[in-house]
């Protein structure tokens, strides 16, 4: 069994080196360029067969949907639990929920309520976890953002962009992915949503091309892409 330590985790893009980062994304763009069932040679090695549990403490549409498409189009197979099907609720901690998930399962996706569950379960998981949204952060979601953007645009390095709405989790990841592809973001919220200090701080060590500001008008002007929660129809 693999020691923890060793254990690779996908559960914050600020944890991440730029150069991982980028290959994830170009790995994606050539599985996805080749259809539907992506081609044996281009899978990770030794995933065929493996499974994959996804875990559900929030609902969820498209998340749900394409961690489990997505693994049976690599050869794996998925679990689905919500918080009915585990004992969490009942008295069992989420250290012992890992320790049991990693003796049948070869990787676990949650979608928690808390950034504290997820920890808690990659610290005490030997198989890796994966982050599908915390209160906290959003990373899988961007690194869709990004490639979407690349199939559009082209090569995200050094455009703009332009988040408007919350300082949330997906705001944070933004933040984190500013610094990690090497574009410029500028992240507009009111002042009583701004983005939480602790990522405003990792920016700034980062010297991240990331501008906050309240001013939606001046966020847009001018950007290669906007992107917001929640697009609301007026018509």
């Amino acid at each position: 069994m693999a020691k923890p330590s060793a254990i690779r985790h996908f559960l914050d893009l600020d944890e991440i080196d730029a150069r991982t980062l980028r290959r994830i994304i170009n790995a994606a763009h050539t599985m996805k360029a080749a259809g539907k069932r992506v081609p044996a040679k281009l899978r990770p090695k030794g995933i065929a067969d493996d499974v994959l549990v996804l875990i559900f403490e929030k609902p969820s549409t498209r998340t749900r949907v394409s961690f489990d498409i997505a693994m049976r189009q690599l050869g794996g197979q998925t679990i689905m639990l919500n918080q009915n099907d585990l004992q969490l609720g009942r008295g069992e901690s989420i250290s012992d929920t890992a320790r049991v998930l990693s003796r049948y399962a070869d990787a676990v996706m949650l979608r928690a309520n808390s950034h504290d569950t997820l920890l808690e379960l990659a610290k005490n998981s030997t198989v890796p976890v994966i982050n599908g949204l915390t209160d906290k952060s959003h990373p899988c979601q961007i690194m869709a953002d990004i490639l979407t953007f690349e199939e559009n645009i082209g090569p995200i390095k050094g455009r703009k962009v332009a988040w408007v709405g919350d300082g949330n989790n997906v705001a944070a990841s933004w933040m984190h992915a500013a610094a990690k592809f090497g574009f410029e973001l500028r992240v507009a919220c009111p002042e009583e949503l701004q983005p939480k200090e602790d990522v405003v701080d990792w920016v700034r060590r980062e010297k991240a091309n990331v501008t906050i500001m309240t001013d939606a008008a001046k966020a847009v002007s001018g950007v290669d892409c906007i992107v917001t929660d929640t697009w609301v129809s007026m018509g």
